[in-house]
């Protein structure tokens, strides 16, 4: 059983950076495409960034292109979500999740496993 664990949340102002870790419980590279997601108060979950099982290919939606970063450290089985210029619209509970590969995964019901996810909050 797949396990992911989130970290790096915080309150942060508008414009201000932040950077998501979510350590896997198994090697990630070359076993399990991941993705982030997350959720806002009373919304549905939204695909925010995913990664193949190597990390080349990447995907974003498009409220986040150019601002956020999805990267891999394959020695520390750790995926990271580096996020920029942050606004109040990016608030929401941030979501890692893997899938058996390969591939690359945007709808979130393709995700196996998810993490029990972390806040990120944007004021001032």
């Amino acid at each position: 059983q797949l396990t992911l664990v989130e970290s790096g949340g915080a309150l942060v102002q508008p414009g201000g950076s932040l950077r998501l870790s979510c350590t896997a419980s198994e090697q990630i590279f070359n076993n399990y495409p991941m993705g982030w997601f997350r959720q806002a108060p009373g919304k549905e979950r939204l695909f925010v960034a995913a990664m193949n099982w190597n990390g080349v290919n990447t995907h974003y939606r498009d409220s986040v292109k150019g601002r956020f970063t999805i990267s891999l450290d394959n020695a520390k089985n750790t995926v990271y979500l580096e996020m920029n210029s942050l606004k109040p619209e990016d608030t929401a509970v941030y979501y890692c999740a893997a899938t058996p590969g390969p591939g690359l995964f945007i709808a979130k019901d393709a995700y196996s496993w998810w993490g029990q996810g972390t806040q990120v909050t944007v004021s001032s």
